[in-house]
């Protein structure tokens, strides 16, 4: 109990106490005539005695903002009492957050200074300033999304129009936005860097602070669920109303129009006419007797498909066969070719080029099929045997987006599996 009241003693001691007191004192002797300044937008002057006036001026209560213009209050008086009162129509928050950042590593350093000098009571004075700038900070994230949030809630019922309602929609997205960025600059790394490895200014500066900041964003993006669907139904009655009134404006130069009946009018207007033609589905009518003769006619005129009949089948048959023996016959044939190619390689000293023999042995191949085979063949060796050739791909790189390697041509010659290329 004692060192409460000592504390007491000291707070009250401080100079500061009394000024603020006094100037506490000063605004509530005169809310009655403040309050109608806030109202009217200017102080009537006459309200106060010459004393009394110029006390409010030197309090910095109001001031004069121009020789020509009346007095009016301070902006900062202003928006103490748009807050206080939750006027949204004059409450401007303020969301400079930089200046508070700086202000903290100010702070912070000032009580590093004093811990260092062994200055408790200036460290004390530090964190509790330190303190206060952070919940200052925060709370003013709070008041701006309060802020919306009243906004959102009275339906913008201080506009009557819907074009005054979308332009308060998108003045709340801009300060939506610099929250957002506010956000943005507290860096928690940063912070963290800052507190060092006390404790007290981690738990102030990163664990409290990045709680609200998470509890921010969370009721940020519910503002913005509700603003985007704000302006979608703003803009739909929007566009009902213009309809409307575009159609009152034309019925004005237009007393005598008629609205057609447009839906019995084989000639419809452009603008009205703006959907495709349906075309239904049709089907047979099997139980109208009077059109039995009709349909029948209709079967009888449906060509018929020519029956084929056992050596129509044969001859398919065999035409089948032919080709499948065609088609072993080549097979074998290219690979022959390509075993006489092996032997013309084993004959040489040098690698041959595989489409160099095709050309020069004049072959019937298709140079794509004849690398394919050659390929395969080689491929197919004994190991023992592969052992004794030397196979090279000349390829190019189709594209430069993917690993496709394009076979120009392969080179076969003598020699052992370690001299090897595949460039494919």
């Amino acid at each position: 109990m004692s060192h409460t009241f000592a504390t007491k003693n000291t707070v009250q001691s401080n100079p500061l106490f009394s000024l603020g007191k006094e100037r506490l004192e000063l605004i509530g002797k005169h809310a009655d005539a403040l309050m109608q300044g806030y109202l009217q937008g200017h102080v009537d002057e006459s309200s106060f005695s010459p004393q009394g006036l110029q006390k409010l001026l030197d309090s910095r209560v109001v001031f004069y903002p121009d020789e020509q213009e009346s007095l009016t209050l301070k902006p900062i008086v202003n928006e103490l009492i748009a807050s206080l009162t939750q006027d949204e129509r004059k409450r401007q928050i303020n969301s400079d957050v930089g200046e508070h950042l700086d202000q903290i590593h100010t702070r912070v350093q000032s009580l590093q200074a004093a811990r260092q000098k062994g200055d408790y009571a200036a460290s004390e004075h530090h964190i509790q300033l330190l303190t206060e700038r952070v919940h200052d900070m925060t709370g003013q994230f709070g008041d701006a999304i309060e802020s919306l949030w009243h906004r959102l809630n009275t339906e913008f019922g201080f506009v009557s129009s819907l074009d005054d309602k979308i332009l308060e929609i998108e003045l709340a997205q801009r300060q939506l936005r610099r929250i957002l960025d506010g956000f943005k600059i507290i860096n928690f790394d940063d912070l963290i860097q800052l507190a060092g490895s006390d404790g007290t200014l981690r738990k102030l500066l990163v664990s409290q602070l990045q709680a609200r900041i998470s509890e921010h964003s969370g009721s940020l993006l519910e503002v913005q669920k509700r603003l985007v669907l704000l302006m979608a139904r703003f803009r739909h009655q929007q566009d009902r109303a213009l309809l409307i009134n575009r159609m009152s404006a034309f019925l004005r130069q237009h007393p005598n129009f008629q609205v057609g009946d447009y839906a019995n009018r084989s000639q419809v207007p452009t603008v009205v006419n703006q959907a495709h033609g349906i075309n239904s589905k049709a089907f047979v009518a099997l139980d109208r007797a009077q059109d039995a003769y009709a349909l029948a006619e209709i079967a009888r005129a449906i060509p018929r498909e020519p029956e084929q009949d056992s050596h129509s089948e044969k001859q398919t048959d065999g035409f089948a066969v032919t080709v499948q023996s065609l088609v072993a016959t080549e097979q074998k044939q290219l690979a022959k070719d390509v075993e006489d190619f092996f032997i013309h390689v084993i004959d040489g000293s040098e690698a041959v080029s595989g489409v160099e023999y095709l050309a020069e042995q004049e072959l019937p191949w298709d140079p794509e099929m004849w690398l394919f085979q050659i390929v395969a063949e080689y491929e197919g060796l004994p190991l023992h045997n592969k052992r004794s050739f030397k196979l090279e791909k000349d390829s190019a790189e189709h594209s430069r987006f993917n690993q496709l390697h394009i076979i120009k041509d392969v080179k076969v010659g003598m020699g052992f599996f370690g001299d090897f290329q595949a460039l494919g």
